[in-house]
């Protein structure tokens, strides 16, 4: 029998950009509890690429390519079947693509010591949105270990 779909609480656009994804943004970043200081990164991160000499531009559109170029479209999954655990690769839904996107950007963000997380979080957006970065390092390892597991898809069910 199949497990029920969980009702996630719906997430209200940003105040600033009027987007949900950068609402989701914020949310990622906070930590404990401290929304407003989440804010101020991220649209701190926002006003360091709208004011980037090279790379810089519409910081949405920017941000929306690096959740594109981020976002992995295929994973593995561990599926034990006769005493053997395969690791069975899987079509990424929608919604955990977006979740693993930003979360992987904001770990490779916080990666970066010694500078503050706003101008970490903007270089780190803008490498994504050129196809570079840790955050797309990872996808693509990802899609490798995927590729390199397709003799398993059909344990895939």
């Amino acid at each position: 029998m199949r497990r029920p779909i969980k009702k996630r609480p719906v997430v209200k656009p940003d105040i600033k950009y009027g987007n949900v994804e950068v609402e989701r943004l914020i949310n990622y970043v906070m930590l404990r509890g401290q929304k407003e200081t989440a804010r101020k990164i991220v649209y701190g991160a926002f006003e360091e690429i709208k004011n980037a000499k090279e790379g810089g531009g519409d910081p949405l559109e920017i941000f929306q390519a690096a959740l594109r170029n981020a976002g992995p479209q295929m994973e593995v999954r561990s599926r034990r079947v006769g005493g053997a655990n395969y690791q069975v690769p899987r079509e990424v839904r929608p919604e955990r693509r977006l979740a693993l996107a930003l979360r992987w950007l904001i770990a490779a963000a916080r990666k970066q010591k010694g500078i503050p997380m706003y101008k970490a979080l903007a270089k780190e957006l803008m490498l994504a949105a050129k196809e570079e970065g840790d955050a797309v390092k990872k996808k693509e390892d990802t899609h490798k270990m995927a590729e390199a597991n397709r003799a398993f898809a059909h344990f895939a069910w």
